[in-house]
């Protein structure tokens, strides 16, 4: 009985069902591997078989052909430096408009989560446009392609989910605990940064792997505003097998898994904090 009610258990539907859904998922994954493997005439001949022989050739060639450590170093100073103040800011403003209880800071928050319901495609003609005018070449200021530029967009972008998983998570901690540090003798400031930071670290770590991901990926954006070769992010630098009448299939993949595996990295040494961290920003 015991046998029959775990084998039962290990076959239930939902379990079919969880695997079929896994395989669904990673069949991307692994069309894009093997294939990046394979020669082009390999690759034509059948997309689903496993490569002749293993070579790791046209991995070098992407590197070299897209520029990649010049790409990744890019994409490493932009993404992070934009995680960086999308915390900072974002934890602050979540904190001052759930602890300050007035019409004008609910409005506020609204607005910031309004921006969630605005997609991007809708509003970057216009935004380009507006952005071409902050240049001054007197002072070599421009927000069109340049670094600091992309990651002063990126912050405007990202504040809106961030103050929202921030500020769920703020209603949460226990308002005596501020009371007692500034009783303590600490200035705003240090009741910041010393109390109420270290307890949103859950929710930290959340808005830190969310937005990664979606910057890392990000390609419409800097498309938009980074036009030197030296300034490509990665996801921009793979573009660059994608041409006009021809397509290298086998160096386009290889520079796809180059591109996804920091990512996947990052992911593994944080996923854990992913779960927690949503739920007690956006249910509490």
């Amino acid at each position: 009985m015991i046998r029959s009610t775990s084998s039962k258990k290990k076959f239930s539907p939902l379990v079919i069902i969880g695997w079929l859904l896994s395989l669904l998922v990673l069949f991307p994954l692994y069309i894009m591997v093997v294939n990046s493997l394979k020669s082009r005439q390999e690759i034509f001949n059948n997309q689903l078989n496993l490569p002749s022989s293993l070579s790791f050739e046209y991995y070098a060639q992407a590197v070299v052909q897209m520029g990649f450590f010049t790409a990744l170093l890019n994409s490493l100073i932009i993404t992070g430096a934009s995680v960086v103040f999308i915390v900072i800011f974002s934890s602050m403003a979540a904190w001052v408009l759930e602890r300050r209880k007035t019409r004008t800071s609910s409005f506020i928050f609204y607005m910031f989560i309004a921006t969630m319901l605005i997609p991007f495609q809708a509003i970057m003609i216009p935004l380009i446009q507006y952005i071409n005018k902050w240049q001054n070449p007197a002072l070599h200021f421009s927000l069109i392609n340049t670094r600091y530029g992309l990651i002063f967009m990126n912050i405007g972008f990202g504040m809106g989910m961030a103050i929202f998983l921030y500020h769920g998570f703020i209603k949460s901690v226990p308002y005596e605990i501020e009371e007692a540090a500034t009783i303590d003798g600490c200035n705003k400031f240090q009741l910041f940064w010393r109390i109420v930071f270290p307890i949103l670290t859950p929710t930290t770590v959340t808005v830190a792997i969310l937005n990664v991901l979606s910057l890392w990926n990000d390609y419409l954006l800097p498309s938009l505003t980074l036009r030197d070769l030296e300034l490509r992010t990665i996801p921009l630098s793979t573009f660059y097998f994608f041409g006009q009448f021809n397509i290298q299939w086998n160096l386009a993949l290889a520079g796809l898994v180059l591109t996804i595996i920091p990512v996947i990295i990052f992911y593994l040494f944080t996923q854990k904090y992913i779960i927690k961290g949503i739920a007690a920003g956006a249910i509490k």
